[in-house]
């Protein structure tokens, strides 16, 4: 396609206006000057607002450009010619020194507008070799610490920007229902209002002071919104979802990350009602840009303009694509080539107005002048990096969020192991010394990177077997075996990994999934352990020795009946590069586990799903076959101390519009070991104009108490608190009563209750 030059090419100053108009850009006077008359352009200057820049350089860019602009290219090839003959306004999988040669072809472009570039840093800066992985999102959550998940988008913030990458495709804001799916670890588990909270304390982590700060990152929320209410769990298949009950659930916690100041969003790859999100205009622009009052961009997943055409099959050509994609209200497009010659002929031919492209041209063009790009495009510094990367400070905070994550979840008194006690440890299973596994997915040796590009270093990982032997008091011996494969059934290991546990004081057992069977498109139809996982945990029970089981797995599975036998059960997920440390600290009672599970872990594969929060009205409360009650609740975790809750009560028996109801309640530590508590509160609304759920949780604390310590825990629940979303769609808080339950778990045996009421 040839470029016009400015002088005969300029869209309708009529269409420019309009479109910035609706976006509260409109040019001032001085934007109509002639560029001959304008030493320096208009766009330049940063003194001048950004509304006046983003004017002077639309009217300035040619539909070409401005096509170009709200595209998104893989760069992950060598050729980056597509710089210089599609001009995008942004590029993804590309790292390093790539980066400044990229930037420098931009800056050669007519109006040398600065790239930003995405990458997908999901639990640290995923892809960097050397850098800080943290636990996954699911991990991560069981600590229930927002102050510590924002020192984690913070860490990585820091590690990213030196190496030239301003935009992380993170947080995922996915309500977890169906655990066959295979992005369960991606998210923050299955509470709507907990995924928002952790979803804010991340981006506020990303994105640090603003915009201008020169160690902060976007912030993407996704995927938006429904996208994990899977068909038999199977990943992107028609969400059977209504407007009620995304409202319920799906879109609170997007509404937290939009008003928490997240810049980015990202739709999601699935369709609901028969219209893929990526069409869908009630979503993306009355409701998110609407509704909310959206003010950043809105992205695209990977090639989701391409997939209306060739896998959703609702528009016929690129051109009808690029026309439905624009008008729903995308603003990026991630990775459709295609997109540019549809979008330009949509254009030609009359399907789209030019200044329907004008506006999100818009968007994304103050984007990057409130980011101070075009004054400083932030250049990959390859020796601050190194400085940064993986530093002392950033490995310390790894540590802390592996040890906050670690759920204990069971316990038969064995744990902490008594040193004098144990003068031999056999270490055995699949994920005992498997450091890709326990990192998990999105970093180097997943499915979602080349595999030429390598993994992690060995030795920045520490796992399950280093840590052990690592802190093994002096004259134990550590034997290990790994015993068995995940990804086959060869049982040939067993004997060895017997041989072992006979000859030790104490098994420790690591076990759980493989990145064959997580992640994006890799939904499993069943939760059982895979390979040869379940013959080995049976035949180390035949041996009579004290058992350990360590889950080091992307979601809940389901437990055979050996381990739930089992002396103790420590559930880490994907812990991170420090996971091993933390585990073994667990074992070795240097750690106290005070992690809290953020999803229930399931009996059987048939429960599904088997969250805590159901909708009220089912008709008998078990299968026929098999009790409805999860292995493991929403809320569980133990400790090795135990807590005691009393005198649950509130500051007011009403409710009143714009004052939060304060919650106190007792808890005393009345064990011999210092520890954290979660304090979970829920909101249940005894009789509703609609049916709802029979509880959900509101709020939390966590709360360290040192042996015999009692203190009073206060949680102020906002008047929205107790909001349900009616049988027409509003959220409103109707007259009545409601009780408060507050407690360590979700488990209603364990929950303390208390009534308020609202007039």
């Amino acid at each position: 396609m040839r470029y016009l030059t400015p002088s005969l090419r300029r869209p309708a100053r009529v269409a420019l206006g309009l479109a910035l108009a609706a976006l509260g850009l409109l040019p001032s006077a001085s934007c109509a000057t002639n560029d001959s008359a304008m030493s320096t352009p208009a766009y330049r200057n940063p003194a001048l607002p950004v509304e006046e820049r983003v004017a002077d350089l639309l009217g300035r860019m040619t539909l070409e450009e401005k096509v170009g602009q709200i595209m998104m290219w893989d760069a992950s090839g060598e050729d980056l010619s597509f710089i210089a003959t599609r001009q995008p306004g942004s590029i993804l999988h590309i790292l390093g020194e790539k980066i400044n040669r990229a930037q420098d072809l931009a800056a050669k472009n007519r109006l040398g507008i600065p790239l930003l570039v995405g990458e997908d840093g999901i639990h640290g800066h995923s892809f960097w070799k050397g850098a800080t992985i943290f636990p996954t999102q699911l991990a991560l959550a069981a600590s229930w610490d927002a102050g510590l998940i924002e020192k984690v988008g913070r860490v990585t913030a820091e590690e990213m920007v030196p190496t030239g990458v301003l935009w992380t495709f993170s947080p995922v804001l996915c309500l977890t229902r169906d655990l066959r799916w295979g992005r369960v670890g991606e998210t923050f588990g299955e509470d709507p209002y907990l995924i928002g909270e952790f979803a804010a304390a991340m981006i506020r982590g990303y994105q640090g002071k603003g915009l201008d700060d020169p160690t902060a990152v976007l912030a993407t929320a996704k995927h938006f919104a429904g996208y994990s209410e899977t068909q038999g769990g199977r990943d992107a298949s028609e969400a059977d979802i209504t407007r009620r009950k995304l409202r319920s659930y799906f879109l609170p916690p997007f509404e937290r990350a939009a008003r928490a100041g997240a810049m980015t969003f990202m739709t999601g790859y699935q369709s609901m009602d028969g219209v893929p999100s990526t069409a869908n205009r009630w979503l993306l622009t009355d409701v998110l840009k609407g509704e909310w009052g959206f003010r950043g961009v809105l992205v695209t997943d990977w090639d989701n303009v391409g997939r209306l055409v060739y896998e959703q099959k609702v528009c016929a050509t690129y051109a009808d694509a690029a026309t439905v994609a624009i008008r729903a209200g995308n603003d990026i497009m991630m990775t459709t080539p295609k997109f540019y010659e549809g979008a330009i002929e949509a254009v030609r031919s009359g399907r789209l107005k030019e200044s329907e492209i004008d506006a999100p041209c818009a968007r994304f063009l103050a984007l990057k002048f409130r980011m101070g790009l075009f004054e400083n495009p932030r250049r990959a510094d390859l020796a601050k990096a190194a400085a940064e990367i993986a530093r002392p400070d950033h490995r310390a905070v790894n540590l802390d969020a592996a040890r906050e994550s670690l759920v204990l979840l069971q316990n038969n008194g064995l744990l902490p192991l008594d040193p004098a006690k144990v003068k031999s440890i056999a270490v055995v299973g699949p994920n005992a010394d498997d450091a890709i596994q326990q990192l998990g997915d999105w970093t180097l040796g997943s499915p979602q990177h080349p595999p030429e590009d390598g993994t992690q270093p060995r030795e920045k990982v520490t796992t399950v077997l280093d840590g052990i032997r690592a802190l093994a008091p002096d004259g134990c011996a550590v034997r290990h075996a790994r015993g068995c494969s995940i990804t086959d059934g060869d049982l040939a290991g067993i004997p060895a990994a017997v041989a072992a546990a006979q000859a030790a004081d104490v098994v420790v057992a690591v076990v759980g999934d493989h990145l064959r069977y997580i992640g994006e498109g890799q939904s499993t139809a069943t939760l059982e352990l895979q390979g040869g996982q379940v013959a080995l945990l049976d035949a180390l029970e035949k041996t009579g020795k004290p058992l350990i089981v360590v889950l080091v797995n992307s979601k809940p599975l389901v437990l055979p009946a050996s381990a739930k036998r089992a002396a103790a059960i420590l559930e880490g997920f994907n812990p991170g590069m420090e996971g091993g440390r933390a585990i073994a600290e667990a074992v070795f009672g240097q750690l106290n586990p005070s992690g809290k599970l953020t999803i229930s872990i399931p009996v059987h594969v048939g429960q599904q799903p088997v969250f805590y929060s159901q909708v009220r009205g089912q008709h008998g409360d078990r299968y026929a076959d098999l009790t409805q009650e999860p292995l493991f609740p929403f809320g569980h975790g133990l400790s090795y101390t135990s807590y005691r809750y009393s005198n649950l009560r509130l500051a007011s028996p009403t409710l009143a519009q714009g004052r939060s109801a304060t919650v106190s309640v007792d808890v005393v530590n009345t064990g011999a070991r210092a520890g954290d508590e979660i304090v979970q509160v829920y909101v249940s609304d005894l009789v509703t104009s609609a049916t709802w759920v029979d509880k959900a949780l509101k709020g939390f604390a966590r709360v360290h108490l040192e042996p015999g310590e009692k203190k009073t825990v206060q949680v102020a629940l906002p008047y929205e608190a107790f909001q349900i979303v009616d049988a027409e769609g509003r959220s409103v808080v109707e007259p009545g009563e409601f009780e408060i339950r507050v407690g360590p778990s979700s488990r209603e045996r364990e929950l303390l209750k208390a009534t308020v009421r609202a007039e």
